[in-house]
Protein backbone atom coordinates (compact mmCIF):
# COMPACT_ATOMS: atom_id res chain seq x y z
CA UNK A 1 0.00 0.00 0.00
CA UNK A 2 3.00 2.48 0.75
CA UNK A 3 5.03 1.40 -2.38
CA UNK A 4 1.31 2.19 -4.40
CA UNK A 5 0.96 5.43 -2.44
CA UNK A 6 5.10 6.12 -3.05
CA UNK A 7 4.43 5.93 -6.78
CA UNK A 8 1.07 7.82 -7.39
CA UNK A 9 2.89 10.61 -5.41
CA UNK A 10 5.51 10.10 -7.42
CA UNK A 11 3.35 10.32 -11.16
CA UNK A 12 1.48 13.30 -9.86
CA UNK A 13 4.67 14.92 -8.98
CA UNK A 14 6.24 14.44 -12.96
CA UNK A 15 2.94 15.40 -14.34
CA UNK A 16 3.45 18.40 -12.17
CA UNK A 17 6.68 19.05 -13.12
CA UNK A 18 5.72 18.10 -17.34
CA UNK A 19 2.93 20.80 -16.66
CA UNK A 20 5.18 23.42 -15.64
CA UNK A 21 7.50 22.74 -18.49
CA UNK A 22 4.35 22.19 -21.12
CA UNK A 23 4.25 24.87 -24.02
CA UNK A 24 1.32 27.14 -23.19
CA UNK A 25 -0.37 29.80 -24.76
CA UNK A 26 -0.17 32.14 -21.91
CA UNK A 27 3.39 32.05 -21.68
CA UNK A 28 4.02 32.13 -25.52
CA UNK A 29 1.42 35.18 -25.60
CA UNK A 30 3.29 36.99 -22.49
CA UNK A 31 6.58 36.62 -24.72
CA UNK A 32 5.29 38.04 -27.80
CA UNK A 33 3.07 41.31 -26.00
CA UNK A 34 6.97 41.88 -23.92
CA UNK A 35 8.92 41.42 -27.50
CA UNK A 36 6.49 43.27 -29.70
CA UNK A 37 5.50 45.86 -27.52
CA UNK A 38 5.81 49.16 -27.89
CA UNK A 39 8.33 49.53 -25.36
CA UNK A 40 10.78 47.47 -27.06
CA UNK A 41 9.76 49.84 -30.46
CA UNK A 42 10.60 47.09 -32.76
CA UNK A 43 14.01 45.61 -31.65
CA UNK A 44 16.55 47.48 -33.88
CA UNK A 45 20.10 46.13 -33.56
CA UNK A 46 22.01 48.71 -31.73
CA UNK A 47 19.20 49.84 -29.51
CA UNK A 48 18.55 50.52 -25.65
CA UNK A 49 15.09 48.15 -26.76
CA UNK A 50 17.54 45.73 -28.22
CA UNK A 51 19.51 45.14 -25.56
CA UNK A 52 16.48 45.25 -23.43
CA UNK A 53 15.23 42.29 -25.03
CA UNK A 54 19.04 40.63 -25.16
CA UNK A 55 18.76 40.57 -21.35
CA UNK A 56 14.93 39.13 -21.47
CA UNK A 57 16.38 35.82 -23.29
CA UNK A 58 19.19 35.86 -21.68
CA UNK A 59 17.39 35.90 -18.24
CA UNK A 60 14.85 33.12 -19.38
CA UNK A 61 17.89 31.13 -20.47
CA UNK A 62 19.47 30.72 -17.04
CA UNK A 63 16.02 30.31 -16.09
CA UNK A 64 15.66 26.84 -17.15
CA UNK A 65 19.05 25.81 -16.66
CA UNK A 66 20.61 26.31 -20.00
CA UNK A 67 24.36 26.62 -19.84
CA UNK A 68 26.25 28.72 -21.43
CA UNK A 69 28.17 28.00 -24.53
CA UNK A 70 32.13 29.32 -24.32
CA UNK A 71 32.34 31.98 -21.60
CA UNK A 72 28.94 34.07 -21.84
CA UNK A 73 25.54 34.01 -22.98
CA UNK A 74 26.22 36.56 -25.51
CA UNK A 75 28.41 36.28 -28.86
CA UNK A 76 28.73 40.31 -29.56
CA UNK A 77 29.19 41.49 -32.91
CA UNK A 78 29.25 44.46 -34.85
CA UNK A 79 26.27 45.21 -37.47
CA UNK A 80 26.24 47.27 -40.53
CA UNK A 81 23.02 48.67 -41.01
CA UNK A 82 21.23 48.65 -43.81
CA UNK A 83 20.22 52.03 -45.58
CA UNK A 84 18.13 53.54 -48.85
CA UNK A 85 19.81 53.24 -51.99
CA UNK A 86 22.04 56.87 -51.99
CA UNK A 87 22.04 57.47 -48.77
CA UNK A 88 24.93 57.71 -46.58
CA UNK A 89 26.38 54.48 -44.71
CA UNK A 90 25.56 54.12 -41.10
CA UNK A 91 28.36 53.14 -38.58
CA UNK A 92 28.27 49.48 -37.21
CA UNK A 93 26.39 48.71 -34.36
CA UNK A 94 27.04 46.94 -31.31
CA UNK A 95 24.15 43.92 -31.00
CA UNK A 96 24.82 40.05 -29.99
CA UNK A 97 24.00 36.67 -30.64
CA UNK A 98 22.39 35.02 -27.38
CA UNK A 99 23.18 31.53 -27.14
CA UNK A 100 23.07 28.18 -24.54
CA UNK A 101 22.76 25.00 -24.75
CA UNK A 102 21.96 21.86 -23.00
CA UNK A 103 24.78 18.66 -22.87
CA UNK A 104 23.27 15.58 -24.41
CA UNK A 105 23.25 12.31 -22.23
CA UNK A 106 25.30 9.71 -24.51
CA UNK A 107 28.73 9.58 -24.55
CA UNK A 108 29.23 9.67 -27.82
CA UNK A 109 26.30 11.90 -29.61
CA UNK A 110 26.19 14.31 -26.63
CA UNK A 111 29.26 15.64 -29.16
CA UNK A 112 27.08 16.32 -31.89
CA UNK A 113 24.80 19.43 -31.92
CA UNK A 114 21.39 20.22 -33.18
CA UNK A 115 20.88 23.95 -32.91
CA UNK A 116 17.30 25.25 -32.41
CA UNK A 117 17.20 29.12 -33.39
CA UNK A 118 15.01 31.96 -34.41
CA UNK A 119 15.55 35.74 -34.50
CA UNK A 120 15.07 38.52 -32.03
CA UNK A 121 15.32 41.81 -34.32
CA UNK A 122 13.48 43.46 -36.39
CA UNK A 123 12.72 47.17 -38.36
CA UNK A 124 12.69 49.02 -35.39
CA UNK A 125 10.93 52.45 -37.36
CA UNK A 126 11.25 51.16 -40.98
CA UNK A 127 14.00 52.04 -43.19
CA UNK A 128 15.04 50.37 -46.77
CA UNK A 129 12.95 46.87 -45.72
CA UNK A 130 9.70 48.45 -44.77
CA UNK A 131 6.64 47.39 -46.80
CA UNK A 132 4.34 50.30 -45.98
CA UNK A 133 4.10 54.14 -46.91
CA UNK A 134 4.43 55.11 -43.15
CA UNK A 135 7.52 56.83 -42.47
CA UNK A 136 9.04 56.64 -38.75
CA UNK A 137 6.16 54.12 -37.34
CA UNK A 138 6.85 51.39 -35.13
CA UNK A 139 7.15 48.04 -37.42
CA UNK A 140 6.45 45.78 -34.07
CA UNK A 141 7.29 42.30 -35.68
CA UNK A 142 4.76 40.19 -33.92
CA UNK A 143 5.02 37.41 -35.93
CA UNK A 144 8.44 38.57 -37.80
CA UNK A 145 9.93 37.51 -35.49
CA UNK A 146 8.88 37.43 -31.42
CA UNK A 147 6.72 34.61 -32.51
CA UNK A 148 10.06 32.87 -33.19
CA UNK A 149 11.73 34.25 -30.11
CA UNK A 150 8.68 32.99 -27.89
CA UNK A 151 8.43 29.53 -29.26
CA UNK A 152 12.51 29.09 -28.91
CA UNK A 153 12.01 30.09 -25.13
CA UNK A 154 9.21 28.07 -24.36
CA UNK A 155 10.58 24.86 -26.41
CA UNK A 156 13.70 25.02 -24.45
CA UNK A 157 11.91 24.76 -21.42
CA UNK A 158 10.02 21.90 -22.41
CA UNK A 159 13.30 20.37 -23.25
CA UNK A 160 15.30 21.60 -20.35
CA UNK A 161 12.60 19.52 -18.64
CA UNK A 162 13.61 16.86 -20.02
CA UNK A 163 17.25 16.88 -20.42
CA UNK A 164 17.89 13.09 -19.45
CA UNK A 165 16.35 12.21 -22.20
CA UNK A 166 18.85 13.59 -24.93
CA UNK A 167 21.42 11.72 -26.41
CA UNK A 168 22.38 14.87 -28.77
CA UNK A 169 23.44 17.94 -27.62
CA UNK A 170 20.95 21.06 -28.24
CA UNK A 171 22.21 24.92 -28.90
CA UNK A 172 19.69 27.71 -28.33
CA UNK A 173 20.30 30.41 -30.74
CA UNK A 174 18.65 34.07 -30.78
CA UNK A 175 19.91 35.85 -33.40
CA UNK A 176 20.73 39.53 -33.83
CA UNK A 177 20.52 41.62 -36.97
CA UNK A 178 18.40 38.77 -39.05
CA UNK A 179 16.98 41.71 -40.71
CA UNK A 180 19.85 43.84 -41.80
CA UNK A 181 21.08 40.45 -44.28
CA UNK A 182 21.76 37.17 -41.42
CA UNK A 183 24.51 39.00 -39.80
CA UNK A 184 23.87 37.35 -36.87
CA UNK A 185 23.64 33.76 -38.31
CA UNK A 186 26.21 34.51 -40.37
CA UNK A 187 28.78 35.67 -37.98
CA UNK A 188 28.00 32.50 -35.74
CA UNK A 189 28.82 30.09 -38.09
CA UNK A 190 32.12 32.29 -39.36
CA UNK A 191 33.29 32.11 -35.29
CA UNK A 192 31.43 29.13 -34.79
CA UNK A 193 31.42 27.78 -30.76
CA UNK A 194 31.73 24.23 -31.57
CA UNK A 195 33.08 23.18 -34.24
CA UNK A 196 31.16 23.53 -37.27
CA UNK A 197 31.60 19.07 -38.17
CA UNK A 198 29.80 18.70 -34.87
CA UNK A 199 26.34 20.93 -35.62
CA UNK A 200 24.48 18.05 -37.85
CA UNK A 201 21.39 20.04 -37.61
CA UNK A 202 19.38 23.49 -37.64
CA UNK A 203 16.25 24.23 -36.91
CA UNK A 204 15.37 27.58 -37.78
CA UNK A 205 11.66 29.67 -36.91
CA UNK A 206 10.91 32.37 -38.80
CA UNK A 207 7.15 34.06 -38.68
CA UNK A 208 5.36 30.63 -36.72
CA UNK A 209 2.99 32.61 -35.24
CA UNK A 210 -0.23 33.03 -38.06
CA UNK A 211 -1.10 29.68 -38.48
CA UNK A 212 -4.21 29.71 -40.95
CA UNK A 213 -7.45 27.41 -41.32
CA UNK A 214 -5.94 25.09 -42.93
CA UNK A 215 -3.32 24.78 -41.18
CA UNK A 216 -0.19 25.15 -43.01
CA UNK A 217 3.04 24.68 -42.00
CA UNK A 218 5.69 25.39 -44.26
CA UNK A 219 8.92 23.15 -43.99
CA UNK A 220 12.13 24.09 -46.25
CA UNK A 221 15.25 22.30 -46.60
CA UNK A 222 13.82 18.54 -45.15
CA UNK A 223 15.84 17.09 -47.93
CA UNK A 224 19.21 18.07 -46.52
CA UNK A 225 19.21 15.43 -44.36
CA UNK A 226 18.15 11.25 -44.20
CA UNK A 227 14.66 10.97 -44.71
CA UNK A 228 13.76 14.22 -43.55
CA UNK A 229 10.88 14.29 -45.99
CA UNK A 230 9.02 11.86 -44.30
CA UNK A 231 9.99 12.80 -40.94
CA UNK A 232 8.39 15.69 -40.93
CA UNK A 233 5.74 15.16 -42.94
CA UNK A 234 4.43 12.35 -40.94
CA UNK A 235 5.04 14.04 -37.84
CA UNK A 236 2.84 17.09 -38.80
CA UNK A 237 -0.31 14.84 -40.34
CA UNK A 238 -0.18 12.84 -36.31
CA UNK A 239 -0.40 16.11 -34.61
CA UNK A 240 -3.46 17.76 -36.66
CA UNK A 241 -1.24 20.25 -39.36
CA UNK A 242 -1.29 20.33 -42.96
CA UNK A 243 3.21 19.93 -43.55
CA UNK A 244 3.82 21.71 -46.78
CA UNK A 245 7.52 20.02 -46.69
CA UNK A 246 9.89 21.24 -49.19
CA UNK A 247 13.35 19.01 -49.78
CA UNK A 248 15.22 22.00 -51.25
CA UNK A 249 14.27 25.80 -52.11
CA UNK A 250 15.76 26.09 -48.71
CA UNK A 251 14.58 30.03 -48.20
CA UNK A 252 15.66 33.07 -47.15
CA UNK A 253 16.29 33.48 -43.18
CA UNK A 254 19.21 32.46 -40.76
CA UNK A 255 19.14 28.90 -41.64
CA UNK A 256 20.42 29.38 -44.94
CA UNK A 257 24.12 30.69 -43.17
CA UNK A 258 24.20 27.40 -42.37
CA UNK A 259 23.22 25.63 -45.30
CA UNK A 260 26.45 27.56 -47.39
CA UNK A 261 28.21 25.80 -44.61
CA UNK A 262 26.94 22.19 -45.80
CA UNK A 263 24.84 21.38 -42.77
CA UNK A 264 21.42 20.07 -42.64
CA UNK A 265 18.63 22.78 -42.11
CA UNK A 266 15.33 22.91 -41.78
CA UNK A 267 13.66 26.21 -42.29
CA UNK A 268 9.70 26.35 -40.36
CA UNK A 269 7.26 29.08 -41.23
CA UNK A 270 3.34 29.62 -40.95
CA UNK A 271 3.82 31.76 -44.29
CA UNK A 272 3.45 35.14 -45.66
CA UNK A 273 0.72 37.66 -44.64
CA UNK A 274 -0.15 41.43 -45.82
CA UNK A 275 1.23 42.51 -43.01
CA UNK A 276 4.64 41.64 -43.57
CA UNK A 277 7.55 44.28 -42.71
CA UNK A 278 4.71 46.63 -41.74
CA UNK A 279 3.63 48.56 -38.58
CA UNK A 280 1.01 46.00 -38.77
CA UNK A 281 1.97 43.28 -37.85
CA UNK A 282 1.46 43.50 -34.18
CA UNK A 283 0.66 40.84 -31.19
CA UNK A 284 -2.90 40.64 -31.43
CA UNK A 285 -3.08 39.07 -34.52
CA UNK A 286 -0.99 36.23 -33.55
CA UNK A 287 -3.09 32.84 -33.79
CA UNK A 288 -2.23 32.22 -30.24
CA UNK A 289 -3.31 28.21 -30.03
CA UNK A 290 -1.94 27.49 -33.39
CA UNK A 291 1.49 29.05 -32.71
CA UNK A 292 1.30 26.87 -29.61
CA UNK A 293 0.56 23.92 -31.76
CA UNK A 294 3.09 24.64 -34.15
CA UNK A 295 5.60 25.17 -31.44
CA UNK A 296 4.48 21.77 -30.24
CA UNK A 297 5.07 20.37 -33.50
CA UNK A 298 8.68 21.54 -33.59
CA UNK A 299 9.66 20.41 -29.83
CA UNK A 300 8.78 16.92 -30.88
CA UNK A 301 10.82 16.82 -34.35
CA UNK A 302 13.84 18.19 -32.60
CA UNK A 303 13.09 15.61 -29.50
CA UNK A 304 12.88 12.71 -32.11
CA UNK A 305 16.57 13.25 -33.74
CA UNK A 306 18.25 14.75 -30.26
CA UNK A 307 17.09 11.34 -27.89
CA UNK A 308 17.55 8.52 -30.48
CA UNK A 309 20.40 7.31 -33.08
CA UNK A 310 18.56 9.19 -36.08
CA UNK A 311 21.39 9.18 -38.87
CA UNK A 312 22.00 12.51 -39.73
CA UNK A 313 24.36 13.90 -42.62
CA UNK A 314 24.18 16.45 -45.22
CA UNK A 315 22.82 15.93 -48.41
CA UNK A 316 23.57 18.83 -51.04
CA UNK A 317 20.02 19.71 -52.96
CA UNK A 318 20.43 21.87 -55.95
Amino acid sequence: MKKLLFLSLLTLSSYSSFSQADITESELKSHIEFLASEKNAGRFPGTKASRSVVRYIKKDFKKQGLKKLGSCYEQKFKARIRVAKGEPEKRPVKTSNVVAFLEGNDPILKHEYIVLGAHYDHLGMGGPSSKSDQKNAIHYGADDNASGTAALLEIAEKIAANKTALKRSVIFIAFGAEEQGLLGSTYFVENPLVPLSQIKLMINMDMVGRLNTEKHVYMNGAGTFPDGVALLQNLGDSVGLTPIVHAGSVGGSDHVSFFKKDLSVIGIHTGAHPQYHRPEDTADLINIPGHQQVSEFIYQALMQIATTDYKLEFIPQE
